[in-house]
């Protein structure tokens, strides 16, 4: 079976030389009923030597695997909230009762999904499935309209974005980030694309947006390891954590301002791990009004998935079904001289590449 370095070299140069890099390559065959062999490299590099050790697993799938063709979904279709999986193309959305699946909601399904569920999932997206909805005929809602817990989220981990929010606070950055600025995001519940912002007018005049990506932890991570941290990981949504900028320099601290209703927008569907392999390296963009915002790439992470997630299990338990926002790139409004925050009327819009789009008028 042929195997391809060159990924792993460029991951190499992308990322810091003097810690434990873990990397998930995956071979795929697109042929039914195909073995799939996942190689797990990890490389430490100390001194002037480069330590590296290889784990192979084979699976059999049961499907043809093309890249994005797990995107779970939560949507309203003839007055029922229903859970299910999008259609290749877009055109329609499965139930997942109809492919012999029976849970509740997605929280319930990122607890207890089996491999095998998995794959009658993708054999109901490959094959198409008898009970199906036009996109035409449903409503999305956020993969997780009511997430468990308060979101984990973490401020200021872009460099660019860190430099910037020192500036609207008239403070002194000294260009180091040692540690991870970890916190709370209430969420009653989430709203997803096509949805409205409420802008609250009244109560915070600085609205501002955040694209983020958003990862969903798929089962309880305790004492975990960086090397061991994405094998916890269900999937990814883009996410645009709005934000009220007054209210979070109110208080000293990002909660209140983060938190008022409607300030989670999610989705639009949810992506699972397998179809994103390795460390993410995704662009990230926002828009108002057509304007671009933001541009970055979710490799310009100061602190990536691996070391948040291996930092936080050693504190508590990160519990099956947790939604950790890692952060926006530089582009916010009150990064800009003046700021430029959302007014009503605006339409906002959040990308993460592969994800989906979130576009939301602020109202």
């Amino acid at each position: 079976m042929p195997f391809n370095l060159f990924p792993i070299l460029w991951r190499l140069l992308l990322l810091r030389m003097n810690k434990l890099l873990n990397f998930h390559y995956f071979f795929r065959n697109f042929t039914c009923n195909s073995p799939t062999v996942f190689a797990k490299i990890n490389i430490e590099i100390r001194g002037s030597r480069i330590y590296f050790s290889v784990k192979i697993r084979t699976t059999f799938v049961y499907y043809e695997q093309r890249r994005g063709w797990m995107k779970l979904v939560t949507f309203l279709a003839e007055g029922k909230e229903l859970v299910g999986v999008r259609s290749e193309d877009g055109r329609y959305y499965y139930p997942i009762s109809a492919l012999g699946l029976n849970y509740r909601d997605m929280n319930e399904l990122v607890d207890c999904i089996t491999d095998t569920e998995r794959g009658r999932l993708a054999a109901g997206v490959a094959n198409g499935c008898a009970e199906k909805f036009s996109s035409g005929a449903v409503k999305l809602c956020a993969p997780i309209p009511i997430p468990k817990q308060d979101l984990i989220c973490l401020g200021e981990n872009y460099m660019d974005h860190a430099k910037e929010s020192f500036r609207y606070q008239n403070t002194a950055f000294d260009g180091e980030r040692p540690h991870a600025a970890y916190f709370g995001k209430r969420v009653n519940r989430a709203v997803t694309d096509g949805d409205s912002i409420c802008s609250h007018a009244g109560f915070t005049e600085r609205l501002d947006y955040e694209a983020e990506l958003a990862v969903v932890i798929g089962k309880d991570a305790d004492n975990v390891s960086e090397a061991d941290a994405l094998d916890y990981v269900f999937g990814y949504m883009a996410a645009n954590d709005v934000s009220a900028r007054d209210i979070q320099y109110r208080y000293a601290h990002p909660y209140f301002g983060k938190s008022l209703n409607g300030f989670a927008v999610l989705g639009p569907w949810l992506v699972t791990a397998d179809e994103i392999p390795g460390i993410p390296a995704l662009r990230i963009q926002s828009w108002v009004n057509g304007e671009a915002r933001q541009d970055g790439n979710t490799s310009q992470m100061i602190f990536q998935i691996p070391h948040i997630i291996s930092e936080l299990s050693h504190g508590f338990t990160l519990k099956a079904g947790s939604i950790i926002l890692t952060g926006t790139p530089a582009g916010v409004g009150m990064g800009y001289t003046p700021p430029r925050f959302l007014q009503p009327g605006d339409l906002v819009e959040c990308c993460v590449e592969g994800l989906g789009s979130l576009k939301n008028r602020v109202e």
